[in-house]
């Protein structure tokens, strides 16, 4: 009977320590979430110090649940290897939370003090714009100065690219011509050819005169005929 009891102790204690470690790794996501925030508050808000509380309970409760767990295994005559284990898989994980919320902490803190020091560097540079006008306008005519260098640099950058474009179409024109003259010498030196060019455009001329004749015909037909 007391065997019986301490198994349905056990598991009851062990569902509870699932169910506490399921909770935590759901905070910490959440809790991480603060760290990777674009605009980090200057202070921690309230949002994020209940998260971080209730990150503190659950790990204190885990701790009890686990010493509860080990306290009954103790007290078992026979020691079972799977829930030796299985209680040392629990506080592997505990341990594991409890590095995960001290990195997260300090994630925070320094994307928090990274934020204030270059709020407090921005106000700085403001106050001595404020303070030293002429300056400030100095500083702004260099920026414009930048922008436009910049945008010369551009325009230079896409006139190089347009002129190596025509560049290389001159070439590319060059050397069809080049070709076009090398089969023209090729073609001359060949026995017979500019006889056989000749005849062929002859003929050309020829069926082109055929061809007109017969359109003309047929055009004085038409209009004689209506």
């Amino acid at each position: 009977m007391a065997t019986t009891t301490g198994s349905a102790g056990w598991a009851q204690l062990r569902q509870q320590a699932r169910t506490l470690e399921a909770q935590t790794e759901t905070t910490l996501q959440t809790y991480a979430q603060f760290s990777t925030a674009a605009n980090i508050p200057p202070k921690p808000t309230e949002e994020e110090l209940a998260c971080e509380a209730k990150l503190q309970d659950l790990l204190e409760r885990r701790e009890k649940v686990l010493t509860s767990l080990s306290t009954l295994l103790d007290s078992t005559p026979t020691t079972s290897a799977t829930k030796q284990h299985n209680l040392t898989l629990l506080r592997t994980s505990l341990s594991s939370h409890r590095s995960d919320l001290a990195r997260l902490r300090t994630s925070i803190s320094t994307a928090r003090d990274r934020a204030n020091l270059l709020s407090t560097v921005r106000d700085d540079i403001e106050s001595y714009r404020s303070a030293n006008p002429e300056q400030a306008e100095a500083e702004y005519m260099l920026d414009e100065r930048r922008r436009i260098d910049g945008t010369h640099n551009v325009a230079d950058s896409v006139l190089s690219q347009a002129y190596a474009t025509r560049d290389a179409f001159a070439a590319q024109r060059e050397t069809l011509a080049s070709v076009n003259r090398r089969i023209m010498l090729a073609a001359s030196q060949v026995p017979g050819i500019n006889g056989l060019i000749g005849r062929i455009s002859a003929k050309k001329r020829r069926d082109g005169v055929i061809m007109g004749g017969f359109v003309a015909f047929c055009f004085l037909v038409f209009f004689f005929f209506m």
